[in-house]
């Protein structure tokens, strides 16, 4: 398994087919970001969703062979540590994707928020991210994205967040995580409907 090779977006973290994708000032962005500006700041993944990875996702989310999360937690440290010259000064608050409750009981853990503390703890970011699981409340149990358009997509993940304490988050920057990153839209759809514009976000 190995990181992504070659161009990719400097918004979204797709790949470059094309060399017109990148801007005067050689900032690479996908024709899709070009068009229209995603609502976070960066969006960035490890690997493609295929191969030894994919099989590395499914084993945690389905297999519940939790101690892939600290191999996958390992690869997202690496991923982590490309952002820290983007953020702020202050703390950044790690909100990992929630479940919906009864998704939770049936897996028994949130493997977005066990990859996330592999992570934090892999990694060298020290004290200036700082993972908050409980802060995003997902009130909706949505379909799998996995077949879906992305029309769809953004119509079955739309309102399904909702930030319990917004107050812990003000003036603060974001760090979502989520397992799989495909065409954006729950990563989307948490920041732009729930934290609002006053935050910088990343995905």
């Amino acid at each position: 398994m190995r990181p992504i090779a070659g161009g990719t977006c400097s918004i979204c973290g797709e790949r470059l087919l094309s060399p017109y994708a990148f801007l005067a000032e050689a900032e690479a962005r996908c024709g899709l970001c070009r068009r229209l500006e995603p609502p976070f700041v960066k969006a960035v993944a490890y690997g493609s969703y295929e191969g030894g990875l994919r099989e590395l996702i499914h084993i945690l989310k389905y297999g519940q062979v939790r101690p892939a999360a600290n191999v996958l937690g390992r690869m997202l440290s690496e991923v982590m540590a490309g952002l820290e010259s983007a953020f702020g000064p202050g703390t950044v608050v790690v909100v990992p994707v929630p479940l919906h409750v009864r998704r939770l009981r049936q897996r028994g853990f949130n493997h977005s928020e066990l990859i996330a503390r592999a992570a934090l703890k892999l990694g060298p970011t020290g004290d200036r991210l700082v993972l908050n699981a409980k802060i995003l409340e997902r009130h909706r149990d949505t379909q799998s994205q996995t077949d879906l358009t992305r029309h769809q997509r953004r119509e079955n993940i739309r309102g399904a967040f909702v930030v319990a304490n917004p107050e812990a988050l003000s003036g603060r920057e974001v760090l979502v995580v989520d397992d799989v990153f495909t065409t954006g839209t729950t990563v989307s759809s948490v920041p732009g409907y729930c934290f609002g514009p006053a935050h910088l976000k990343f995905g």
